[in-house]
This record gives C-alpha cells, structure tokens and sequence, in this order.
C-alpha cells in the first residue's frame, strides 16, 4: 500500500521569510487528501496608524512646578497607561459626575467591573491608574477626581512610592496636600483612608517601611474630622507582616478574595458617612423584652462624669486620648452625640472611627438593672476595631475579635458582619456567649448598675439593644 505526501506551495504566504509550505495531514488510514489553500491577499493591507496622543491626559516632561514632592514614572509603558486611562476617564466623566470615587493606583484600578457588585446600590467612580506615585495623583487629582463634584473619595496610594524609594515623610505630604485639595472643594465632603496594603521585601516593600509609612498617614490625618482611616494593613497581614498568598498571589495585587475582605472592610464606615445600608432597621423585640435603643435618637443615654482616675491615665505616653465629662449630661431626643462619636443612624447605634487613632468613651442608659437579666444586642466591627460593653460596671472586650482579640479562635465569628451578644446575669455573675459561643462564663458584676458602650479604636455599631428583666 502506497501513501502519497502532497505539498502545495501558497503563493504570497511567507513566514519568517520563507516560503510557506503546507502540508497534507492523513484523513483516515491508507488514506491522504491534499489541503484546500486559500488565496493570497492581493496586496499588503495598509499599516494602522499610531492612536493620537491628547496632550490633555500626558505627563508633564519635567517635574518643574509640579505640586508635592517625590517621584513622579515617566518609562515608557507608564506613560501610555496614564495617558489612555485619563482619556477614558474623561470620556465617562458626565455620567460618573457625584460618583462615590475610588482613587489610586493598580490595586484601586483592578476592582474592575466588580467594584459595582461590591457596593450594591451605590454609583461608584474607578480613577484607579497602574503604577501611580502620589505625586503623579495629585497632579491629576482636579481633572480625574474633583471635576466630578464627588460625593465621597475612597483613597489607597503609596506602595509605588515605596518601590521608588521614596520616605515615608514625602508620601504622608503628598496625601496631606491631596485631602487638603479635597477640602477645599468641598469641606463636607467625607474621605476615606485606607491603610497601604502589606507587599513583600521581595517587592521593594518591606514591612518595617509600610508600617513606617502608615504612622506617618495616622499622625498627619490626626487632626483631620473629614477623614475616616480604615485598617486594612492589620487586615491583610500575615504573621510576619507581609501579604498573605492565598489573597496576594503576585504578593502586591489582592484576588477575588482580597478584594471581597477589602469591601467588607469598607462597608460600616460607607454605611456610617450615608451611602449604604439606608434603610431603617425593622426590628421588634421577642416577648418579655425591652429596647434600650429606640433605633432613631439617643433617648435613655447619657455621658457619666469622668472618674480621677481616667485623665491620669490618658497622660501615660502612647495611652489614647479620654475625654473629660464633668457632669452627667443626656441626650434624649438627639440623633448624636456633641462630639459625633456617637450617631443613632436607621437602627445603629454607631461608635465612629476617631480622628485621632484611639479616643476612650463609654456611653450609658440612665436606667439601672438591678435584677437579673438577659441582654441581646449586635454588633460590627471595622477591621482591629476596640471597643466594649459594659455590665453594670465591668467590661466585656467587644471587638473585630480574630483580629484584635482576646478570642481570637472563635468559629462562628463574622468579621465585617453583624454578630449577636448574649448576656445572661444570674446572682452577680455574667454568662456570655458571641454567636452560640462562650466567651465568659462566670464574669462577676455588681449587684446593679447600667449597661455601657465604648469606643476606643476603629468604628464599632450596635443594633437590636434589648433586655429582659426576671422578676
């Protein structure tokens, strides 16, 4: 049996300057048919122009008369990337005019088309832009950010920096003189902090200068009322303080499931400044059970005077700022607190995020509970929040627990989630359990007393505040 090999030479097909042989691929055994070639163009097509670059949306040559200070990419594949995003960025600007916008850099800019699935029924505005420096932020902040007229700016920048050596100074300057911008537009206008993200000193970011760098964003943002910081390096951090794999596969660009933890971490403090969960919370107490939170004012709430003890301490160096009370005051009928450290929002009671880093308060009912009794309440917590619930007078450590501890090994907590409290107080002695699990089981309490909230680190909120009281 004979197999014939058939070659057909294609006229015009050349591959790497050769003529193009095609050969003949066997059909089925003892059996060859020869290729059908198709035609050769008749003419080479035309060259595609070179998209048009629009001076508008380049990067200053020089960094003469630039704002802020530090390095500013200017290689070759940066360039095109912060010339094209702009460009988009303009083309959609009336549609994304009073957008919630995201500002950054490659992390921000890689939410993609997730970003909307992420914040349900918020517009959102991406002007995110691979491989930014802060400085290269502020020079675009009017254009890409401000002429949007925004009703919020969520910001996470400076791990280029970083990589590009610059301090940590430098850095926290450039984002002082970006929120300052932001102000000036529009001094109510609530701004959104994020802590940079751990990397790796494989990457030109080693922990010791993200941690540096994050202090120095903590002590200029201080004085800031319009800035809420999130922590989203304690969030992120493996036990040596770098990212973790599973969430960082490259060790510098979350996946699905950083981006989900990076959302969830968003969530309350978005919820808090308005542009979430706006809806009241519908809730009625089971049978036998009292509100302490009638879910819309602080009525039944009051500030204790502080103790002499409470100043000593807040004088101690590192020890978080404690505000003095003098005298009791309530506040019956109002939605916040003098200070707004404390909001009644659609059902919440909210601890918000201080300024400051750490700020020690407790808020009280004016009613006390001398009998033994079942307290409910929910709460959730930004990533390392601190905060607590008083019994009568002791402290229950209320927090993002997994995180900021003392029970970090619970099972059935929900970080960035609504979790329930319950405490039973039976004969001076506290029972306590967070989701069906104990936390304290013979916690002693006094005979009587109030029932307490604290802040102290990160925004805490509490719903669903009941008690029911044995005869």
């Amino acid at each position: 049996m004979k197999i014939r090999l058939l070659l057909a030479i294609v006229p015009g097909l050349i591959f790497g300057g050769e003529i193009g042989l095609i050969r003949a691929q066997t059909a089925a055994p003892a059996q060859v048919e020869a290729v059908e070639s198709k035609p050769a163009p008749t003419a080479e097509p035309e060259a595609t122009a070179a998209p048009t670059k629009d001076p508008r949306y380049e990067i200053p040559a020089t960094d003469e008369g630039l704002p802020g200070a530090g390095p500013i990419r200017r290689a070759a594949w940066f360039q095109s990337k912060w010339h094209d995003r702009r460009k988009h960025f303009a083309s959609n600007e009336a549609q994304e005019h009073g957008a919630l916008v995201f500002f950054g850099d490659s992390i921000t800019e890689g939410w993609g088309d997730r970003m909307k699935d992420m914040f349900e029924g918020v517009k959102v505005a991406n002007r995110g832009v691979s491989g930014d420096t802060t400085r290269g932020m502020l020079v675009r902040l009017d254009e890409d950010v401000i002429a949007l007229d925004p009703a919020g700016v969520v910001m996470l920048m400076g791990t280029n920096d970083l990589e590009e050596k610059a301090d940590a100074a430098t850095i926290a300057g450039n984002v002082k003189l970006i929120v300052d911008r932001l102000k000036e537009h529009n001094p109510k206008m609530p701004i959104v902090l994020c802590e940079v993200l751990p990397s790796s000193p494989t990457k030109s970011r080693p922990v010791e200068k993200i941690k540096e760098l994050n202090k120095a964003y903590a002590e200029a943002m201080k004085d800031e009322t319009q800035v809420t910081m999130i922590d989203t390096w304690t969030l992120f951090a493996g036990d040596d303080g770098n990212a973790k794999k599973e969430e960082f596969p490259d060790l510098l660009h979350p996946n699905a499931i950083g981006y989900g933890k990076w959302a969830g971490a968003l969530r309350p403090a978005l919820a808090t400044l308005g542009f979430m969960d706006t809806a009241p919370d519908v809730f009625t107490p089971e049978e036998g059970f009292v509100s302490l939170f009638n879910g819309h004012d602080l009525t039944g709430w009051r500030f204790v005077p502080t103790t002499e003890k409470d100043p000593a301490e807040s004088k101690k160096k590192g020890a978080p700022t404690w505000p003095i009370v003098e005298k009791e005051v309530t506040f019956d009928g109002q939605t916040e607190t003098p200070d707004g450290r404390y909001v009644a929002k659609n059902g919440r009671l909210i601890v918000t995020t201080p300024h400051e880093g750490r700020r020690l308060q407790q808020l009280w009912t004016t009613k006390e509970f001398p009998k033994d009794f079942i307290l409910k309440l929910e709460f959730r917590a930004t990533p390392n929040a601190d905060s607590g619930v008083y019994i009568r007078a002791p402290q229950l450590q209320c927090r993002d627990y997994l995180l900021a501890g003392p029970y970090k090994k619970l099972e059935q907590y929900k970080a960035a989630d609504w979790n329930e409290l319950v405490i039973t107080v039976t004969d001076s002695k506290a029972h306590c359990e967070c989701n069906g699990e104990v936390l304290e089981d013979h916690l002693k309490v006094p005979e009587t007393g109030p029932i307490g909230l604290e802040g102290d680190r990160g925004q805490m909120e509490y719903r669903r505040i009941r008690i029911k009281e044995g005869s």
